[in-house]
């Protein structure tokens, strides 16, 4: 991330928090952080003040068009451009399949996918706009996840939400490839987090994996600053799987 102005879309909490803090500690030249939850927004951008690096935060509903843009648009005005935009936002309802309503399915889908294509028609139109310097005009990475490509039945809203999210990144990378805008999504596997722990998923994550663990966030973040960073010059449309051998691709 050195040098560029990043925008992580659901920074407040979880892998989003993590990124956030990896931004900084990557050389980003400005880092800002969009989330429903405007303090959880505002404290995740505690590392990059730590270190003088410019930072925006805005409360934002991705739900919406309208709210997904002002958010996106006040987050670049105070940090006067945006390179990489990292859409991190998202809500795991876990529900067994016959049990899933039609507000289980519009609420997974209103932020999961919808708040994503906001996010993406907002930096998009957000790096036509704006002078750049070297070949990439801008990349947006989405998290996707290892559920898109499996039985869910425990899930299964939740894992067609992240398949659509796959289909939208080829959709929106071959939109504006001829622009030299790089869109890529990275799917994880079941990460060790707190979460997992206090819900007692660890085992299940081990014994899933061929490698005998979840992955640590750090551990699939990595690929999401590669994704995004100014090494990436080439590759769009893509999904990179990281999954310790969960899913072989």
């Amino acid at each position: 991330m050195d040098g560029l102005s990043v925008v992580i879309v659901g920074g407040g909490a979880g892998l989003g928090l993590l990124l956030a803090d990896m931004a900084v500690e990557y050389g980003a030249a400005g880092v800002g952080v969009i989330d429903i939850d405007g303090e959880a927004a505002d404290a995740a951008l505690a590392s990059a003040r730590s270190a003088g690096v410019k930072n925006a935060s805005a409360a934002g509903d991705i739900r919406t068009a309208e709210s997904a843009q002002a958010a996106f648009a006040q987050v670049t005005d105070q940090l006067g451009r945006v390179d990489t935009v990292i859409n991190s936002a998202a809500i795991y309802p876990r529900k067994p399949m016959l049990e899933i309503t039609d507000e289980d399915w519009d609420a997974s889908n209103a932020v999961n996918i919808k708040g994503t294509f906001h996010i993406c028609v907002a930096a998009i139109k957000q790096f036509r706009a704006q002078e750049t310097e070297g070949v990439v005009k801008g990349r947006i990475v989405n998290i996707t996840s290892v559920d898109a490509f499996k039985a869910h039945p425990q899930n299964a809203h939740y894992a067609a939400t992240k398949a659509a999210v796959v289909s939208l990144t080829k959709s929106f990378a071959h939109e504006v490839a001829p622009d030299n805008i790089l869109v890529n999504s990275v799917a994880p596997a079941g990460m060790a987090t707190e979460r997992a722990r206090d819900a007692g998923f660890l085992g299940e994550l081990a014994a899933a994996s061929p490698l005998g663990r979840g992955g640590e966030p750090r551990e699939m973040a990595e690929w999401v600053m590669m994704a995004g960073g100014p090494k990436n010059t080439y590759m769009t449309g893509e999904n990179i799987i990281v999954s310790g051998g969960y899913i072989y691709a």
